[in-house]
């Protein structure tokens, strides 16, 4: 039974994926409107991300991961490969809690 929900949510992906195409037809979007789309995913991400380290209510902060969450952001905002990046920021949360 875990397959209904994926498929209900592949089905719902599909059909928002069509929406654009279907309503807007040959007509292009324009440039603001076009940066504003491609800049939704990456707001998205880091909302959850944020709700997701902090709680919903910010609450349960865990300064661990917030460290390892800044190192690996900060490794790959120096252009560091995502897996090498991903690795620093799991060292330095594993060494802050060791530490502590």
């Amino acid at each position: 039974m875990p397959w209904i929900p994926v498929l209900a949510v592949t089905v719902a992906n599909l059909l928002m994926k069509a929406s654009g195409p279907l309503l807007l037809g040959d007509r292009t979007l324009g440039a603001t409107t076009r940066r504003v789309i491609a800049l939704m995913a990456p707001v998205l991400l880091a909302g959850l991300i944020v709700v997701d380290l902090l709680g919903e209510r910010w609450g349960a902060v865990d300064g661990t991961q917030v460290a390892g969450v800044v190192v690996a952001g900060g490794a790959r905002a120096l252009r560091v490969p995502m897996l090498l990046a991903v690795l620093c920021g799991v060292v330095v949360t594993a060494l802050l809690r060791l530490a502590a």
